[in-house]
């Protein structure tokens, strides 16, 4: 894997000119792609552009989405009326190492997109979810596909992995959790276009339809309670670390982290049935 350059992703890089020029060059290509070259539906987009320009001072924002192809990111931010190329309500996102940080290249240019690297299969306590938690605190944006991985079939969304619910219960201040659903960029990027590759340009004339749900927010404490009322008979098996200040323990920890991530499940797959009967 390349160096994963975490000074690239500070704000003070060279000014922050750097991460404006990315900002300004992805922003405007999503633009095209979401808006000239297809057609783009946005369901209850006042509610996004609401969390993301003025929501209370210091409470972090996690979106979580569905992840159809390789461009969902940054072109479902393309829509009308959203602002793409502003760098400080930008997104930071959890991007995979072995694809975006491959090299030093790479990994310069998503550091300055505001992507933190994330090791598929090492854990929720790898390192780069601490950079997220860092974020996080901060008040920032971050956006994460909890499925996963890619999946272009029109199926229910699947399980989703543990990171997500763990930023939530660890970071200092609860985030607010907006769940997103989209449907198209499957066809604007298909996996197997031609000989079981990817198309090298965005596919035209495609219909892209996203839908934004409201926000969610987690009674912890409660949550806290019940997962170790259910976790009593549940051995460990993974050699997690206890979670401060709560001192949760490993079993605790997954009965907390199912329930909140099935919570978050549910209401992505209603929006994803709402977006197809619409």
């Amino acid at each position: 894997m390349g160096d994963k350059l975490e000074w690239a992703g500070r704000p003070s890089h060279l000014g922050g000119i750097p991460r404006k020029m990315v900002f300004m060059a992805v922003g405007a290509f999503a633009k095209v792609v979401a808006t000239l070259l297809n057609s783009t539906h946005v369901h209850n987009a006042d509610t996004l552009i609401r969390m993301v320009r003025s929501r209370p001072s210091g409470i972090p924002l996690i979106t979580v989405s569905n992840h159809m192809s390789t461009l969902d990111d940054p072109v479902m931010w393309g829509f009308k009326s959203f602002p793409t190329m502003d760098v400080k309500l930008a997104r930071w996102v959890l991007a995979a190492e072995d694809i975006c940080f491959k090299n030093t290249t790479l990994s310069y240019f998503f550091r300055l997109g505001k992507c933190i690297p994330i090791t598929r299969g090492a854990g929720i306590y790898q390192e780069s979810m601490n950079e997220a938690l860092d974020r996080l605190m901060d008040g920032a944006w971050l956006h994460m596909f909890p499925e996963g991985s890619i999946s272009q079939g029109n199926t229910p969304i699947r399980r989703l992995k543990w990171g997500t619910a763990s930023l939530i219960v660890r970071s200092p201040i609860t985030p607010v959790v907006l769940p997103i659903v989209h449907q198209g960029f499957e066809e604007v990027m298909p996996e197997n276009f031609l000989f079981g590759k990817r198309p090298p340009f965005p596919l035209c004339n495609k219909k892209i339809n996203i839908i934004i749900g409201e926000p969610m927010e987690f009674d912890l404490p409660k949550l806290r309670q019940i997962a170790v009322s259910v976790s009593r008979d549940i051995s460990p098996c993974l050699g997690w670390p206890s979670t401060s200040p709560h001192q949760l323990d490993e079993a605790a920890q997954r009965c907390l982290y199912t329930t909140i991530s099935e919570k978050i499940r549910t209401e992505m797959e209603h929006l994803r049935c709402f977006g197809r009967d619409s």
